[in-house]
């Protein structure tokens, strides 16, 4: 744990039930809007990914193609 944060949690020690559940409250609703983001931007990067892959895949197609003549520029 970190200086930091064990000087929080002392702060936080210092106040009422009812505030210490509210300020647990926002740190576990916080942590779990990051694990929520950090899953949608994971999803995210493999889409782009696999669209680059994708898109390479048919410029190859396309450059051959070219090549043999079968398209025009």
């Amino acid at each position: 744990m970190t200086k930091l944060l064990e000087e929080a949690i002392a702060a936080v020690s210092q106040l009422s039930e009812s505030q210490q559940d509210a300020i647990a409250s926002l740190i576990l609703e916080e942590l779990a809007s990051k694990q929520s983001w950090n899953k949608a931007f994971a999803k995210s990067e493999f889409q782009v990914e696999s669209d680059f892959s994708d898109y390479l895949s048919n410029l190859e197609d396309y450059e051959n193609r070219l090549a043999r003549g079968e398209i025009q520029w």
